[in-house]
């Protein structure tokens, strides 16, 4: 027990109500993903492409739930992986080249695709590089953060080219038609549909490293604030 401000706080208490906010976001975190996941489901289009847009997204939600005593990400990258999986819940129902507020602005905007695919890899640049910053600067303790943003940078492109050697490899396995391929794999007739995905998996991570920089750094220091108080009680 101490006193703060002449008033006595019992230090068991205050590290349980410290426990219980570390868990309140993760709760309402994991509560949200399965919402979204059974939505997602529902008159699913595709099975096949809604097993393959939501797989990643599953075990990274896991993997997060699994690591939470261990390491607790802050409030702010966990909001943004849940935006994400939204995107990516979407586009399992839909299909990002006929996802309908997309079809809508294309119709508007006389463009020549859907463009929903494209947000969906502008996020597989942002969620990837926030994690890599706050994995490096607080798990490994690196300072310099033009070491820490390069670094992460280049995961997220990293991560980027991997889904879509991902791609390729699924649409051989269970796509492999002249027809069936190119339309599972959403070009819409781009032939640098690859190449246009990746750039914008680019942008997400320069815009993590960037402009969200002092959103995620704000967060990481009070969830470190937190985690301070609990060991002192």
């Amino acid at each position: 027990m101490r006193s703060v401000s002449g008033v006595m706080i019992n230090s068991r208490d205050e590290h349980v109500t410290i426990v219980k906010s570390k868990w309140g976001l993760m709760r309402l975190f994991l509560i949200g993903t399965i919402l979204v996941t059974v939505w997602s489901f529902i008159g699913t289009a595709d099975l096949f492409t809604w097993v393959f847009e939501l797989m990643l997204g599953i075990a990274g939600v896991l993997f997060l739930a699994c690591i939470q005593k261990q390491f607790r990400f802050s409030n702010f990258f966990l909001s943004v992986v849940f935006i994400h999986y939204v995107i990516l819940a979407l586009g399992a129902h839909y299909t990002y080249a006929e996802m309908p507020l997309f079809d809508w602005i294309q119709q508007q905007f006389d463009l020549q695709r859907n463009h929903f695919d494209r947000v969906g890899h502008f996020m597989q640049g942002v969620t990837p590089a926030l994690l890599v910053v706050e994995w490096l600067s607080r798990r490994i303790e690196l300072t310099n953060m033009k070491i820490i943003s390069t670094t992460a940078v280049c995961a997220a492109l990293a991560f980027s080219a991997f889904y879509e050697i991902l791609e390729w490899l699924w649409v051989i396995a269970f796509y492999p038609g002249d027809k069936e391929g190119p339309e599972w794999l959403g070009h819409q007739g781009d032939i640098w549909d690859a190449q246009g995905d990746m750039f914008m998996a680019l942008c997400g991570a320069l815009l993590a490293v960037s402009l969200l920089s002092s959103f995620h750094r704000r967060s990481i220091k009070a969830l470190e604030g937190r985690e301070a108080s609990s060991e002192e009680a």
